[in-house]
């Protein structure tokens, strides 16, 4: 408990850099961790409606009849998203007199890959925050090292006799510093190099149903051509 104690006493007694450094630090790790378990949720989300929506969309529903539920859902988001934008481009250019069915198919396709895009983004949105703080953290929490040694060194300058015991309370507050800086990195890095993956993998799966929808809208455009 006492040990507990002196370590809060160096924080609060420490020099007013190395209390900048350190309040930095804290607030740079909160926010980390906000971000942290928001993303998680929000990944695991697009996941499990990816999941759904592909098997309701393999169950055999008439693209029409699966289109009018997803417009009327309200704003669709992930799978269900890309499929609504490419179906809506694909309807808008068969409505069209003399429709080619390769331009059709075209422009779902350029639609569609508009809103894959989109939901990368937004899947992305808040990891450069994770980088920054993984990237920088150290090297602030070296700065308020760095510093707080120098102080205490520099109170050495008028003493004859120095020794361990006048500059362990001012290196101890400075690495302190250095513990925080790596405190508010490692989880960041970890989830950012996590969380890349997750979003990598979400985005390929976006892409190969694009390329499969698009296979089955090709297919309705020619046909439909023919008849």
């Amino acid at each position: 408990m006492s040990n507990e104690l002196n370590l809060l006493e160096l924080i609060v007694g420490a020099s007013i850099p190395v209390k900048i450094v350190m309040g930095l630090l804290l607030a740079a790790s909160i926010a980390s961790w906000f971000v942290i378990f928001r993303k998680r949720t929000v990944l695991n989300r697009a996941l499990d409606e990816a999941e759904a929506f592909e098997q309701r969309f393999w169950s055999g529903t008439e693209m029409a009849t699966l289109f009018k539920e997803v417009s009327h859902s309200g704003d669709p988001v992930g799978m269900a998203g890309i499929f609504e934008a490419g179906f809506r481009e694909f309807a808008r250019q068969r409505q069209r007199k003399f429709a080619d069915p390769r331009t059709t198919v075209e422009g779902a396709q350029h639609a569609m890959r508009a809103a894959v895009i989109r939901e990368v983004d937004r899947l992305e949105q808040n990891l450069e925050m994770l980088a920054t703080v993984g990237s920088a953290s150290p090297y602030v929490g070296l700065f308020g090292t760095v510093w707080g040694i120098m102080i205490a060194f520099h109170g050495l300058a008028n003493v004859r006799e120095a020794t361990i015991a006048m500059v362990a309370p001012g290196i101890t507050e400075a690495l302190i510093a250095t513990a925080m800086g790596l405190f508010a990195a490692i989880p960041a890095v970890i989830a950012y190099n996590r969380y890349q993956n997750k979003v990598e993998r979400i985005n390929n799966r976006y892409e190969t149903f694009q390329d499969e929808f698009s296979t089955l809208l090709q297919r309705q455009a020619h046909s439909a051509d023919v008849g």
